[in-house]
């Protein structure tokens, strides 16, 4: 009973291969019967040849499989193909994008240790680290990692990790990841990128000097809205094992056939993230010149502050654009309870085109003072745009900004 990993099993070196390539290709094995499928192995144990088999892998002598929690085919398939996406040497995937973190937190600081956060990032994500990490001695501290100067303020003697989203969580803050991975570098501590804005096809952190890469695979990398998941890609070997044990010890495994989903589902990522893209930057050119928006964050648009960095870091601007509509609040909740084609509904990089009122939902578990200080506005709309047609995405806009 090998493990997928030998060269054996694999069907396919997808080394020096195209993006598109490994979507399709990474990670696939051939498992006995053949099939050109990524098989499900729904089976929570693993039977062993015989008594020092199983010793064997338990001891770590032998690589194989032992308890769907400690690894499974399936599973190991999708972490493969993550690896190879985001240009890593392992991956691990979770039930959840709030597993990754919570393991990524669990697995880097200790009790006496300090952290950095973009103030923008995921509520939940800030949160759990500002209540339920606290509990435990661990120190935070959330500043515009946009503004390199308020990274190298923010440093304390025992701060072992800078964890950025790049583009921000709903904000559109761009991280110039490079130098930011260089600070991190210079005072000793690990930097994670939440990349889940950009997928792998827009942006590869671990390229730009990162230590560790976090994905809702949720998101875009699934990208049909029918499975939560996430995933943690490294380099570093030893840095993957501790990962891995974490994950093991909190039970924060992926399921199955959840993983078969998302690895149903990445194969059409560049396709879907181009189409998405493509009509993001119609309707951020259209939110743009309208008299009814008072303001827009895209990094497609020249008029977005940080748009000479997403033209180098990233390969396009991605599909998730932020706005704010003149009247506030009350205007903005007009506008959301009358689309028709978008769906009102927390979440994002879907075939479908989402809204949303971070304010009220995704970040309302941040204080009201910790939102307005990050950016994060009464008036602020969040909007995923899908891969309809761009004309019904922008008539839906316009019936609905008309009744204003």
């Amino acid at each position: 009973m090998l493990s997928i990993t030998s060269q054996n099993y694999l069907f396919m070196n997808t080394k020096n291969k195209g993006f598109d390539t490994k979507l399709i290709h990474s990670g696939d094995f051939n498992d006995v019967f053949g099939a050109a499928v990524t098989p499900i192995y729904q089976t929570s144990t693993f039977a062993f040849r015989n008594a020092d088999h199983g010793a064997d892998l338990f001891a770590g002598k032998e690589k194989g499989y032992i308890y769907t929690r400690i690894g499974n085919p399936t599973i190991e398939a999708l972490e493969n193909k993550l690896a190879d996406l985001e240009n890593g040497t392992g991956a691990v995937v979770f039930a959840s994008g709030m597993g990754a973190v919570s393991t990524l937190y669990a697995a880097t600081l200790k009790a006496g240790d300090h952290m950095i956060g973009s103030e923008a990032m995921y509520g939940p994500s800030r949160s759990i680290m500002e209540t339920f990490f606290k509990d435990f001695g661990i120190e935070a501290t959330f500043v515009d990692t946009g503004d390199l100067a308020a990274i190298k303020k923010a440093v304390q003697p025992n701060t072992k990790l800078l964890y950025v989203e790049s583009p921000t969580n709903p904000t559109m803050v761009l991280t110039d990841i490079e130098k930011a991975a260089k600070i991190a570098r210079q005072n000793d501590m690990l930097m994670a990128v939440d990349n889940t804005f950009s997928s792998p096809y827009l942006q590869n952190p671990l390229d730009l000097g990162a230590d560790i890469v976090l994905h809702s695979l949720t998101k875009f990398i699934n990208g049909h809205a029918d499975i939560v998941g996430g995933a943690l890609i490294v380099k570093d070997k030893e840095l993957y094992a501790r990962l891995r044990k974490t994950m093991s010890y909190f039970g924060a495994n992926m399921d199955p056939h959840q993983a078969y989903m998302v690895i149903r589902g990445v194969k059409t990522l560049s396709l879907r993230v181009e189409r998405a893209t493509e009509n993001a930057m119609k309707v951020a050119t259209y939110l743009e010149n309208h008299p009814k928006i008072a303001w827009i964050k895209y990094p497609g648009l020249k008029s977005h502050p940080q748009y000479e960095l997403a033209q180098k870091q990233m390969k396009m601007p991605g599909s998730m654009i932020s706005f704010g509509v003149k009247g506030g609040f009350e205007a903005g909740k007009t506008l959301m309870n009358n689309v028709r084609l978008a769906l009102l509904a927390v979440s994002l990089g879907g075939v479908e085109t989402l809204i949303q009122h971070p304010a009220s939902m995704t970040h309302a578990s941040m204080s009201k003072k910790a939102r307005e200080e990050a950016g994060i506005t009464d008036e602020l709309v969040r909007f995923s745009v899908g891969i309809e047609n761009v004309e019904d995405i922008i008539a839906d806009l316009e019936q609905a900004l008309e009744k204003i």
